[in-house]
């Protein structure tokens, strides 16, 4: 996830190179955090600086016009003076919008009701709240400025214009700007849920990739171990045996040697056609066909030709018929089953018995009674167990495993075989 993580930050950086300065700071920090001083607000770019400048340009016409309206025949001197003065400083302090928003919007509701001069600077007050904060804070504050605008004129009437006309192009002016910022807060808004819905599905995505790289891996292994633990078997039993009978006949020596080595090409053989698939990526067309159920037979002759006693009970309809995946299954769990019995209950006979028919279903059991003495641990038990439980149930049916009343092992499965079609 890091990665991700990094190679989005990574995007986003270069999807702003070369362009900083046609999108504000705050943009640029929001999608780019990295890109910020750490500790300290985001540097202004050149369309900020050019924003701040106008609205500090629009503020001063906005207090000129009002200041040429202003006479000492309709305002007394002191106020015309404290008038000037704080619209002056109201001027100088839009450039402390961006960091403190709310509190130049609140600090202009008093003193654009004393002073006329700073009735620009409180609608570029509005404008900025509206850009940077909820609508909470418009709403209060908007209210607020909004609500006090026909108290002052009243209190200081427009010489120019009728009183409703004043107080209802005021009020239009004031509502205009905010509807303005809060468009323009709504397109950033627009911005960053776009950018969280890609990178959701770019994270979504990736883990996707990963967990098909994960199943993949986990039915290759699935595959190496169904494979390759029933050659291996056979390679150790066949070994032991010449390992503790050197002195057998001539015929059984050469007979073991000639399952060691059919095992061990036999085991080369699924090695390279697994290893072709890692290095493809996909099977290969040309190599050996996987085996179905009509390869039972031959999987029970090599376990008799290793020296388990296996019967088989094959009573299946139309086993031409069986689909070649369950066929695959079943003939895996079969070889499963034999390889447990040859490694847990060395010298003991099993019984395969693999029955069923178009739309019954296919039962395949594996069963052996209880060894003679003790038999080691085998490292790794149950493993084979667990893939071949999954492979049942990836194939629509069911696996069951345990121990016999009689101390014996079973290992028993359902697919699902359906009723072909005309």
């Amino acid at each position: 996830m890091s990665t991700v993580k990094s190679d989005r930050t990574a995007q986003t950086a270069s999807a702003f190179e070369g362009r900083r300065w046609l999108f504000p700071s705050a943009l640029i920090h929001a999608l780019d955090p990295d890109a910020g001083r750490p500790g300290r607000r985001p540097r202004r770019t050149a369309r900020d600086w050019l924003v701040d400048f106008s609205c500090f340009f629009v503020a001063i016409f906005v207090g000129l016009l009002a200041a040429d309206s202003m006479t000492p025949e309709n305002t007394p001197r002191a106020l015309l003076v404290v008038d000037q003065w704080l619209g002056a400083l109201s001027c100088a302090a839009v450039w402390l919008r961006r960091r403190w928003p709310v509190g130049l919007a609140i600090a202009m509701i008093p003193v654009g009701f004393i002073s006329n001069t700073a009735g620009g600077v409180g609608l570029v007050a509005l404008f900025t709240l509206a850009v940077h904060r909820p609508f909470r804070y418009v709403a209060w504050i908007g209210g607020i400025s909004t609500a006090l605008i026909p108290l002052f004129f009243w209190l200081r009437p427009e010489p120019d214009l009728p009183y409703p006309v004043a107080v209802a192009f005021t009020v239009l002016l004031g509502v205009c700007v905010i509807g303005w910022g809060m468009l323009v807060r709504s397109k950033r808004q627009l911005m960053f849920s776009l950018r969280d819905r890609a990178q959701r599905a770019e994270t979504e995505a990736h883990l996707r990739a990963e967990q098909a790289q994960r199943l993949a891996r986990e039915a290759i292994a699935r595959e190496m171990h169904d494979v390759l633990a029933h050659r291996l078997t056979l390679l150790s039993v066949h070994a032991g045996a010449l390992e503790f009978r050197p002195d057998a006949p001539r015929e059984e020596v050469a007979r073991a040697a000639g399952v060691i080595r059919e095992s061990a090409h036999e085991a080369l053989q699924d090695l390279r056609e697994i290893i072709g698939v890692l290095r493809a990526g996909e099977p290969d067309d040309a190599g050996r066909p996987q085996p179905t159920l009509a390869a039972l037979d031959a999987l029970v002759a090599e376990s008799r030709e290793a020296g388990t006693k296996v019967t088989l009970d094959l009573r299946v309809t139309d086993p031409a018929a069986v689909p070649a995946s369950i066929g695959r299954t079943a003939y895996r769990i079969a070889q499963e089953g034999l390889t447990n019995a040859r490694k847990h209950a060395p010298g003991t006979e099993v019984t395969v018995s693999v029955t069923g028919a178009p739309g019954e279903g296919l039962t395949i059991s594996v069963h052996n009674p209880a060894p003679d003495g003790d038999v080691p641990h085998v490292p790794g038990s149950g493993q084979g167990l667990i893939g071949l439980t999954e492979r049942a149930t990836l194939a629509g049916g069911r696996l069951e495993h345990g121990a016999r009343p009689d101390g014996g092992f079973e290992v028993r499965a359902w697919l699902p075989w359906g009723t072909p079609g005309p």
